[in-house]
């Protein structure tokens, strides 16, 4: 890799690493003063939809083989965090406030910090064995969280106001379902497929490629 590419990748990784640092200690900061977890969203889902949206340079990145993660991998965890995101929670002001909401934004909080903070400091060759450590291992606990009580709690509750408001139903003109239906459908098969199938390979499949390199920070 030049030293220019590593440069971007290194300052890139920084921003992303401060960002989600930033979006935890307001969630943690609002909790802590309100002693809510109602307050996530108020307190750094914009912020969080800024980092999400941006993080589609991964899939960029990819694409044109800066790194090594290919596109399909990258493309799909992207997108299924923006349509959750954007598509869903920015535009249900009743979800908003929901505990699920603080469940997931914690739960990716923590990941990305630890996530970008390891990219960043392997690009200066400076990484330390704890955050080696956490990249490999901490997935193991905040993924289920993220995504049982978290995400897809939050879209189950979510269905009745996506009915109730038709929400997206003009991009779904013409066609023999409605964006409601299709998020049933989603919910039903996909949504199954990913929890059980997807996403889990993902994470275990880099749990895996790096166990080796793990073995040497073990005790």
């Amino acid at each position: 890799m030049s030293s220019l590419s590593n440069l971007y990748l290194c300052t890139y990784n920084s921003l992303h690493a401060i960002g989600w640092a930033i979006a935890l200690s307001r969630i943690l900061s609002s909790f802590v003063t309100t002693k809510s977890v109602n307050g996530a969203y108020a307190s750094a889902g914009e912020l969080i939809c800024l980092l999400q949206t941006a993080a589609f340079l991964e899939v960029v990145h990819g694409a044109i083989g800066l790194v090594p993660s290919g596109v399909v991998n990258p493309l799909m965890q992207w997108g299924g965090r923006t349509h959750f995101l954007l598509a869903v929670v920015r535009q249900i002001d009743e979800v908003q406030e929901l505990p699920s909401i603080f469940i997931t934004f914690v739960a990716w909080s923590l990941s990305e910090v630890i996530r970008y903070s390891h990219y960043a400091l392997s690009c200066m060759g400076s990484c330390p064995y704890w955050i080696n450590y956490l990249r490999y291992t901490a997935f193991i606990v905040l993924y289920p969280i993220g995504i049982a009580p978290g995400e897809m709690w939050l879209m189950y509750q979510a269905l009745p106001f996506i009915k109730k408001k038709h929400l997206h139903e003009h991009l779904f003109d013409g066609l023999p379902f409605s964006y409601y239906n299709s998020l049933m459908f989603l919910r039903r098969k996909v949504w199954k497929l990913k929890t059980i199938v997807g996403h889990p390979i993902f994470h275990c499949n880099d749990y895996s490629m790096d166990a080796s390199y793990l073995q040497e920070y073990i005790p």
